[in-house]
């Protein structure tokens, strides 16, 4: 569907500021009421105070100090604290005094997820994938193939017992015999085999409610969304994706968090945070990071990864010690996947940006049985589920699109995690689902893939 509406042309003034350009708008899904900004021109320029509105005059964005835009670069704004962005409806960006039009673009439906310029910066509005913060999908993106049938079974069951967690329980990491489960109140979980093919809370070394997490320090609450282990397992720490501090939750605060989880304390206080928040497109404090999983440098050498940082093949020597793997964290609000090098030292390095296809990632897991990277929406996206290689140009591309199993409802399922090889029976292992909704008082449910 086109979009039914209309772009203004900026009126005369002198460039480099007539190079700004509304470049796509988000009005509803998992990310809403956002505008994005783009540089077509050659030089930097500073958008200080430079306002955003909509078709009400008497509504007002005015954009952070030290606020700039590089040439080629994208800035997307959330805007919904100081308006929302309705089905028919403007987005219009201002200089500083409020009254001279730089830029106004114009809509009278929804976005279906996204209104996208295409080409970015000179081209028509049109129905899109959400890429705030990045190139907008004209057609050239990242969709991959139509989307098939679940590869495993159609049933899916219940597994754990009647509101054991309630809600906001998100990423899934199975390791063996133990589920580590993050919520987003702050708790990660620990959970074994409860004898019926589902799981429940270990009832050792003070698991038995979960344990508390704090930042560094021991102040604050993190939102943890997402977990995973390195290759060195729990022993090598648990890490935890986190999108805020619950004590502050209307900031950002896009951090990778690791926890020493052999104690027997009740109470958890990273060992290390790695704050990638200042490297990232500005998205709402809600709309942050949903997943991350961890990817051995052994794949990535092999299939020729290309590291975005140096333009050329991925080298692990050069980032000195660090996890011997790529973590990648998955932002909810654009859908956007990205890869960092976490370095012990606690310095980062931004290795890949990927455009997932869809309009949030909810969680990642990285499969090594089929060296897959899974990338998982929930209900804002009809539970689709996507699987990811490294292709011959060394990036990470869509190798399938599946549909929900058939037998599960369409819930709000913030975590998946999948069985390894030793649970393969008769060509079939597990997979684990967690709803951060609870529907039914249940948040794990049960399916199965082919191995």
């Amino acid at each position: 569907m086109l979009v039914a509406g209309t772009v203004l042309a900026p009126p005369a003034h002198a460039d480099p500021a007539g190079d700004i350009r509304v470049n796509e708008v988000v009005t509803t899904g998992s990310v809403n009421d956002s505008i994005e900004l783009y540089n077509k021109g050659t030089a930097t320029v500073d958008v200080s105070g430079w306002i955003l509105k909509d078709d009400n005059d008497g509504s007002k964005y005015a954009i952070a100090s030290g606020t700039t835009l590089a040439p080629g670069a994208f800035r997307a704004f959330d805007v919904h604290k100081a308006f929302g962005l309705g089905s028919d409806d403007k987005a219009r960006l201002y200089l500083p005094d409020g009254t001279t039009l730089v830029d106004s673009f114009s809509w009278r439906s929804h976005s279906k997820p996204s209104w996208s310029r295409c080409p970015d910066g000179t081209g028509a509005f049109g129905a899109a994938q959400v890429t705030l913060g990045a190139a907008n999908d004209c057609g050239g993106g990242n969709d991959g193939p139509s989307p098939v049938a679940w590869p495993g079974g159609s049933s899916v069951t219940t597994a754990d017992g009647a509101n054991v967690f309630g809600e906001d329980l998100s990423g899934l990491y199975q390791e063996k015999n133990v589920m580590w489960g993050a919520q987003n109140s702050g708790k990660l979980w620990r959970l074994v085999r409860d004898g019926s093919g589902g799981w429940k809370p270990d009832t050792a070394n003070g698991w038995t409610s979960g344990k508390t997490l704090r930042f560094p320090g021991g102040s604050g609450s993190p939102d943890s969304e997402g977990v995973t282990l390195t290759g060195a397992g729990s022993q090598g720490g648990v890490f935890v994706a986190s999108e805020r501090n619950g004590d502050a939750s209307g900031t950002s605060r896009l951090s990778v968090l690791r926890y020493n989880v052999s104690g027997s304390g009740t109470t958890l206080k990273a060992t290390k945070e790695w704050n990638l928040t200042s490297d990232l497109p500005s998205v709402g404090s809600n709309l942050g990071f949903e997943g991350i999983t961890w990817i051995p440098d052994t794949y990535l050498t092999a299939s020729g990864f290309k590291d975005e940082s140096t333009g050329s093949a991925y080298d692990p020597k050069r980032y000195g010690g660090h996890t011997g793997g790529v973590f990648f964290v998955g932002v909810e609000g654009t859908g956007t996947v990205y890869g960092y090098v976490l370095k012990d030292t606690g310095a980062y390095t931004r290795v890949a940006t990927i455009d997932s296809g869809m309009a949030g990632v909810m969680e990642l897991q990285w499969e090594p049985q089929a060296s897959r990277l899974w990338v998982v929406c929930d209900d804002t996206c009809d539970g689709q589920h996507r699987t990811m290689k490294v292709n011959t140009a060394g990036a990470f591309d869509t190798t399938a699109v599946y549909d929900r199993p058939s037998g599960m409802p369409n819930l709000n399922n913030e975590g998946f995690s999948v069985a390894g090889a030793d649970a393969c029976v008769s060509g079939s292992k597990p997979v684990y689902w967690a709803d951060d909704s609870n529907d039914g008082g249940h948040a794990l449910r049960k399916g199965s893939i082919t191995c």
